[in-house]
């Protein structure tokens, strides 16, 4: 969603359905529900973007290894477990052991295996499991695992300013490795936010996702604990031109200009971190990108009771087709010069105008968000809205200045309460034999 920050509707690359298009699902991804989208996207979308058929049926795998971590231009899948884990250790060996062992595990995980042969099952009455067996008999169902670390790792943060570098890599924390500032009309709950440490689960069965974080945070016992984790269900966006444009929880298509896996040329400038981004301590982060969080509730029961007309004004995009107020296409290009009356036809604190490339100096991120529904407030009001995930080079110069101006000036906001927020550098993939933190710590 753009979310206040980019929330629903993001046009841009900002903030806030199921895979359309999508290759074989399992026949429990299909009943599990795929859940709508987030947030309509608005701005410059691609013109007459086409949908491809669908993929032949393939074997639910996504290659674990490669140049790029899966789980950033993969085709979205249609269910997250997101987890923050903070290190409970001072112990540079303790901690190093537990990503040696992750990293086997993960790779297992995302071929549909135990994490451990015969893990559930085999080791023997007397001995307790090396994998807690809610997977068994799942598909993969795409399962990707994506690691990222967070500023407090490296030592203090405005987070956890009497953090210690405890693992003697201060000086490998990139300069853009921050804390994400504090915006207008915020409420950051700290239980909900930061942490050292991140594992994005991202697969088409719900269970195989919680599954994979569960172990992972068993694995880590005494060494990392999580600190806060968010389920989604129904991605808020769209990373490959095969996949239609998704609905978030406004009722809008969300994610219309988003960049696509495709985009190559896109990636390489606003997503993918260059060798000339880093000093030469950081140079472990080329080739990665910077991934952030926020967990933006959306006042639903407001929204609910706003008629169509004003609906459509806070958004700037039709509801039905997701087309630009005033043109008939979801991929037209939105014209700002439009008027009636004299007044323009897509309002000027409309987060399609706010959000749009064109009005933010051009600058774009890589959106790739979820639904989420968390029972109720206590007050009778759905706790409901967009976990807002995003990829961008350079956060600093891209992801907070649009931020900035769509918290104080998008109509949106008014209906956006964003409460939970991160910041990870997401390093590069792995080569074989690689252990997810090797370069940082080696």
């Amino acid at each position: 969603m753009s979310e206040r920050e980019q929330g629903p509707g993001e046009e841009t690359t900002a903030e806030p359905a199921a895979r359309g298009g999508r290759r074989g699902l399992s026949r429990r991804a299909i009943l599990g529900g795929t859940g709508i989208g987030l947030i309509a996207a608005a701005g410059g979308a691609a013109v007459g973007r086409a949908t491809t058929p669908p993929a032949a049926p393939d074997n639910q795998i996504v290659e674990f290894r490669g140049p790029r971590q899966a789980g950033i231009t993969t085709a979205a899948q249609d269910r997250l477990h997101f987890a923050s884990f903070d290190v409970i250790t001072d112990s540079r060996d303790e901690l190093i052991a537990v990503l040696r062992k992750w990293t086997e595990a993960a790779e297992r995980m995302t071929r549909g295996e135990e994490t451990v042969p015969d893990g559930a099952t085999g080791l023997g009455e007397y001995s307790v499991p090396a994998d807690t067996g809610e997977a068994l008999g799942l598909k993969a169902a795409h399962l990707t695992l994506t690691f990222g670390v967070g500023p407090s790792l490296f030592g203090p943060s405005s987070s956890n300013p009497d953090r210690r570098d405890r693992f003697g890599i201060a000086d490998r924390r990139p300069p853009t490795l921050v804390d994400l500032p504090i915006f207008a009309a915020e409420k950051i709950d700290p239980n909900r936010s930061y942490g050292d440490i991140c594992v994005q689960a991202c697969a088409d069965d719900p269970q195989v996702a919680v599954h994979a974080i569960r172990n992972l945070a068993r694995m880590a016992f005494g060494v990392m604990a999580v600190r806060w984790s968010q389920l989604g269900f129904g991605r808020t966006s769209s990373t490959t031109q095969s996949q239609e444009t998704p609905r978030n929880l406004f009722g809008f298509k969300d994610g219309t200009a988003n960049i696509r896996a495709e985009d190559t040329d896109l990636l390489d400038r606003w997503v993918w971190v260059a060798p000339e981004d880093n000093p030469p301590g950081a140079q472990w982060m080329t080739g990665g990108t910077y991934l952030v969080a926020r967990r933006i509730r959306m006042d639903i029961e407001p929204w609910d009771r706003a008629n169509l007309f004003e609906q459509e004004q806070v958004v700037g995009r039709t509801k039905k087709t997701g087309a630009p107020l005033g043109q008939k296409d979801e991929f037209d290009e939105p014209d700002f010069q439009i008027t009636s009356g004299g007044a323009p036809i897509i309002p000027r604190n409309s987060h399609v105008r706010l959000a749009n490339p064109k009005n933010l100096g051009g600058v774009r991120i890589l959106r790739r968000g979820y639904n989420f529904t968390d029972g109720t407030d206590g007050f009778g009001h759905l706790d409901a809205g967009l976990f807002f995930i995003a990829f961008n080079r350079d956060t600093g110069k891209q992801f907070v200045p649009m931020q900035q101006i769509l918290s104080r000036q998008d109509a949106m906001t008014e209906y956006l309460i964003p409460n939970g927020s991160a910041h990870f550098a997401i390093p590069p993939g792995l080569e074989r034999g690689e252990w997810w933190g090797q370069r940082i710590f080696e």
